[in-house]
């Protein structure tokens, strides 16, 4: 998928009729907005820095440019005390989310140097300049009466938590861009009875922009009776390198899952795919068995490659695993395995697809001799998460919509199922039993994303510009 840089729009409010009376102070203030326009920058994005508008003619004129560059969100920087008669045009022309940053220069005025500079119009010029958060409930108390979504920003230039903010707001930015850009695969049918896991699929395009496309058994089929000798012989290398493979791995199954992933790599491309869905279990011994009892190893090299594969045709899940993903932090697939009330944690896993990236050591392949609930036998692998901060994820579809769920705990030490599955343990602050019950009655399906780091700040953000619930536990 073609990866697009995210558009940004930045403008500072002011009031023209400061400029004739405090010398030097417009320009100190436009120093300032460059000054974050530049630290905003970054590779994946791009700041269209608009100026200072100081008067609502301006803000109209100001708003039009900023319309026709597309931009995704505008952050605005009060630079100094400014009319809400001037932020109120500019915010309903533009009709994106409004990120008001409050950000004085420094985090605190000069009081000493202030008073002792001995004229009161320089003294004032100097406040002034340090005058923020004069308008910030002016132009709240306008946004609530106008049903203009915003949020603020609160803080000074060179603070640590402002540009943490500000960045977070940017990613979020970023991953419903490429949620809205994104093109959802579904292979196969849902699992028979998993309620859970059905879903509506306008809904989901709907509220994340995101294009499904049906995908059908019988194309991946054809790409895998095409594969040549050649062809697996180069997936069996990518194998080596990927997977620490166990050496109960019978060379038949290292070929027959390397056809599938070859023959799963062709779907993704041929469609443009950034995200599947799948399952499918038809009449014993159908010609698709052999094809779904072999993709586990090839859909964890593409949920690597920041493609995630969801099983059991969890369309909500891979969402929840693709906004993961987008966010840089893994996304991997999920559902409950067991409390340990001895050590207060609690257990999740499944049989792929693992994500690469935060894996806890190199992701094993290895042979089971049966999937649990699912016909056939094959390959599977072996991963734990990465120690550490963790975040859990759902993307939920409750009465009244689609809403996300979401925790932070750690993934900690400790014993393990070596039953050929992805397997961690995690610890959350209100203990093992509070947390399978309070997330459990928030009413997600069984399965959920886990990415590393705690993520919910930039989750809360993510809700925020969609326009949905996020809860948390």
């Amino acid at each position: 998928m073609e990866k697009r840089k995210t558009k940004v729009g930045l403008v500072g409010l002011g009031l023209d009729t400061y400029w004739p009376q405090f010398e030097g102070l417009y320009a100190r203030l436009c120093g300032y907005q460059d000054w974050i326009a530049s630290k905003m920058s970054r590779p994946d994005t791009e700041v269209i820095n608009a100026g200072i508008a100081d008067n609502p003619v301006k803000a109209v004129d100001v708003a039009e440019d900023l319309k026709k560059e597309d931009i995704s969100i505008l952050f605005v920087f009060i630079s100094t005390y400014a009319l809400s008669s001037t932020v109120l045009p500019l915010a309903q022309r533009v009709k994106v989310p409004v990120i008001l940053l409050n950000i004085q220069p420094a985090a605190a005025i000069d009081y000493d140097y202030i008073n002792n500079l001995g004229d009161r119009g320089k003294m004032t010029g100097e406040w002034l300049a340090h005058c923020q958060a004069c308008s910030v409930p002016e132009f709240a108390s306008v946004f609530n009466r106008s049903g203009i979504p915003y949020e603020i920003v609160s803080g000074y230039l060179q603070e640590e938590y402002v540009w943490k903010q500000i960045n977070n707001w940017i990613d979020a930015v970023r991953v419903v861009n490429g949620m809205k850009n994104n093109r959802m695969g579904i292979l196969g049918h849902y699992y028979c009875g998993m309620l859970d896991v059905y879903t509506d699929l306008t809904q989901q395009s709907s509220v994340f922009g995101t294009h499904v496309e049906i995908v059908e058994m019988c194309e991946l089929k054809a790409y895998r009776d095409n594969v040549t000798e050649e062809d697996v012989k180069d997936k069996l290398d990518e194998f080596n390198a990927c997977f620490d493979i166990d050496g109960q791995c019978e060379p038949y199954e290292l070929d027959r899952a390397a056809r599938t992933s070859i023959a799963l790599d062709r779907l993704i491309d041929a469609h443009d795919l950034g995200s599947m869905a799948y399952y499918y279990e038809g009449y014993a011994g159908n010609e698709y068995e052999n094809i779904v009892t072999s993709v586990i190893a090839g859909n964890t090299l593409l949920t690597g490659r920041n493609i995630p594969i969801a099983g059991e045709c969890e369309v909500k899940n891979v969402q929840a695993m693709k906004i993961m993903s987008l966010l840089g932090v893994g996304g991997s697939f999920s559902e409950f395995y067991a409390l340990d009330f001895n050590d207060d944690i609690v257990m999740l896993g499944h049989d792929g697809p693992a994500h690469f990236a935060i894996s806890e050591g190199k992701v094993r392949l290895v042979p089971l001799p049966v999937y649990h609930g699912k016909p056939g036998k094959g390959l599977s692998i072996q991963m734990t998460v990465k120690h550490g901060p963790v975040t859990l994820l759902s993307v939920c579809e409750g009465k009244d919509g689609i809403f996300l769920l979401a925790a932070e705990g750690e993934s900690v030490e400790g014993p393990t199922l070596k039953i050929g599955n992805t397997n961690s343990r995690y610890r959350f602050t209100c203990g093992a039993r509070a947390f399978i019950d309070n997330w459990s009655k928030a009413g997600p399906s069984h399965h959920c994303a886990i990415g590393i780091g705690h993520q919910i700040d930039k989750l809360e953000k993510i809700a925020f510009l969609l326009g949905i619930p996020i809860v948390k536990v």
